[in-house]
């Protein structure tokens, strides 16, 4: 998971810094922005001389006051640990579906007349071989009660066959799946195994409309009302689920928890990064994602194992959600969402909260240059010009950006589901092999942290997701069983970087003025690869081998696609329009940023940087998709208003 970065002192002067960026998560309304990463702040080109803001003051931030209050104090400490139940209702929410649809291995057709046989008997008698193995959706096409009568208890090959037409039996053991799924009770085998394919489809269309809606309310009602809202549609529909007794009424329960998706954890990983200092933003994000969401993952087959039943399993995983109605009692709204409705004073009252159980204690004057800054800059940005996601595609150097970001997030988001959903088809048992999937996510993060920094995106991307796209190829050309699923694991476990890379390569590179509308429209487009995913994953029914080659296939373009984006490791990265058409025009194809940073050490004619320029840090902007999503008709930073307004 990449690493936020530590962030400069930006406040000091009365100019306006020449490298400074937010990654802007909604319609901010002021400098103590209700930015998730409001003071994650990375280079922006404004150009070689800075500008100073037209009241010539300089302006006292958020974020300056967190060393006041405390930066990683007790409140906070106390509010990380409230991030466990969320990071485990999204794991949830996202895989439980996987368990509840699960099909074992062994069915045939039913035969009550055979009823009194055996099972062995049963299936030899009535069920024609087929590759590998017995028919799982024909039967032979004879009497069997005349055929008992006669003393016949043999098959011959030559009887007509049929479908099966009265149900189908279902080996349950403890080796494969050892309980009945929605699938099995409504018999989606055969003919109708596309319905759990387009049930999954139906999830992510659920959660991109959820997206737009609970980011349209974290904007206007704020962040605790839709992180409320978000887990009680979860709730609601995932114990819905397990009255279901139809595909229909199961199609919008699963909508409904689609809309759940992703909000019910961002928002309150939004809310518990802007209260931390820049130092501890790294840990934070990473470790609640690292742990809590992997632990949670891991978990769940062997709570399914565990419970053996799919409608307790929809319980189970969907009944903790009703907790978040606590969160109110428990979380204190976002103190920069409250400052971006001019609730200055309320937001005040929360900071003192905080003040009061670190044990610090900020003087009267601090909050007054605070909330004197708020109000200037509220007043500036009435006059701000604004952008929309239409601008990018204005001019050809940053369409060709944006398309270029476009198919690559669509590559990741469908090749890293693909891994997710694939595999119940490598083999092995499912419940082992999704928790070692799974568990994949502690060292890729790890991995990520510690190179992303110094091998840069371009070519970690590539590397990473070509890597995806080998090892699923591979996985198709070794022995089917332990081998092929090694292949698929290190799939996963690769797309698994490429995925935290691309999740901030468009907040790098879009400028600043647009940047929550682009990565929004982005992050869309990638849900509706993920509507994709489960139809990739169906081919498995005609070859195990068919959703790794797609997977394979498409990691590796995927992967080269990303050669044609520009570095964005050591820049400054753009602000204006102006910015985004140019940035990168100067880079060369084969530029490494090892290599690069190697050679410039080693040469004394490098200029030094100023005392306030940072190269750009990793920033985990999964955290700004929850709302960033919603901010197509209208999302931006107010610093970048300010910015652009500025006369060049």
């Amino acid at each position: 998971m990449p690493p936020q970065g530590d962030l400069p002192d930006l406040h000091k002067s009365k100019e306006l810094p020449t490298q400074i960026q937010m990654i802007p998560v909604d319609n901010v309304k002021n400098g103590c922005s209700n930015s998730a990463f409001v003071s994650d702040e990375i280079e922006i080109n404004t150009g070689k001389d800075s500008k100073k803001l037209d009241n010539e003051e300089s302006l006292f931030e958020f974020d300056d006051l967190l060393p006041h209050i405390g930066e990683f104090g007790l409140y906070q400490k106390i509010l990380f640990l409230l991030m466990i139940p969320f990071a485990f209702f999204v794991a949830w929410v996202y895989f439980s579906q996987i368990f509840i649809t699960i099909t074992p291995e062994g069915y045939w057709c039913s035969v009550p007349e055979l009823e009194n046989l055996t099972k062995e008997e049963r299936v030899r008698l009535a069920i024609p071989e087929g590759n590998g193995g017995f028919e799982k959706c024909h039967m032979y096409a004879v009497n069997f009660t005349e055929m008992l009568l006669n003393g016949i208890t043999e098959p011959d090959t030559t009887w007509p066959t049929k479908p099966c037409d009265k149900g189908w039996e279902y080996n349950l053991t403890t080796d494969d799946v050892p309980y009945a799924s929605i699938s099995v009770e409504l018999n989606w085998v055969c003919e109708n195994s596309a319905l759990p394919t387009i049930s999954q489809a139906i999830f992510f269309g659920g959660a991109i409309l959820g997206g737009l809606v609970f980011g349209w309310i974290a904007d206007s009602k704020g962040r605790i009302p839709a992180l409320v809202g978000t887990n009680m549609v979860g709730f609601a529909a995932g114990v819905g689920t397990a009255f279901c007794n139809s595909f229909w009424t199961f199609c919008v329960c699963r909508f409904l928890v689609g809309m759940a998706f992703d909000n019910c954890f961002t928002m309150m990983y939004i809310l518990v990064l802007e209260y931390v200092g820049p130092k501890w933003r790294t840990f934070v994000a990473n470790m609640s994602i690292a742990i809590f969401f992997t632990t949670a993952s891991c978990l769940l087959p062997w709570i399914a194992w565990f419970l053996g039943d799919w409608r307790m399993l929809c319980v189970a995983t969907s009944a903790p959600l009703i907790l978040a109605v606590l969160t109110p009692w428990c979380v204190p709204e976002s103190a920069r969402w409250l400052v971006s409705q001019g609730q200055i004073d309320k937001s005040i009252k929360i900071l003192k909260k905080f003040e009061k159980i670190n044990g610090t204690k900020v003087e009267d004057k601090i909050y007054n240059e605070f909330r004197d800054s708020c109000y200037k800059v509220i007043k500036k940005e009435e006059s701000s010009k604004t952008y929309s996601v239409i601008d990018l595609f204005k001019t050809p150097r940053l369409r060709k950006i944006v398309f270029l970001l476009i198919l690559i997030w669509m590559a990741i988001s469908l090749v890293f589901d693909g891994h997710v959903r694939n595999v119940g088809s490598l083999g092995l048992n499912i419940f082992l092999t999704f928790t070692i999937a799974c568990a994949t996510e502690l060292p890729a993060d790890t991995f990520l942290t510690l190179t992303l920094d110094k091998w840069g995106r371009r070519w970690l991307a590539f590397g990473t997701m070509a890597m995806s796209g080998i090892f699923s190829l591979l996985a198709t050309v070794v022995p089917y069983g332990i081998p092929s699923a090694t292949m698929a694991i290190i799939g996963r476990f690769a797309i698994n970087i490429t995925y935290n890379i691309g999740l901030q390569y468009a907040a790098e590179l879009l400028p600043t003025v647009v940047r929550a509308q682009g990565v929004a429209l982005i992050h869309i487009m990638g849900y509706v690869a993920s509507i994709l995913a489960p139809f990739v994953v169906y081919l498995a029914n005609i070859s195990p081998s068919f959703p790794l080659i797609i997977l394979g296939i498409v990691g590796i373009a995927g992967g080269t696609l990303a050669l044609f984006l520009p570095e964005t490791l050591g820049h400054e990265l753009p602000q204006t329009m102006q910015d985004g058409e140019s940035f990168g025009q100067n880079q060369k194809f084969l530029d490494f940023p090892c290599i690069s940073r190697k050679h410039d050490s080693n040469n004394k004619e490098v200029e030094e940087q100023p005392e306030n320029f940072r190269r750009t840090n990793s920033i985990r902007t999964s955290l700004t998709i929850g709302e960033a999503r919603s901010s197509i008709i209208h999302r931006s930073s107010m610093r970048a208003k300010v910015s652009a307004s500025i006369p060049e």
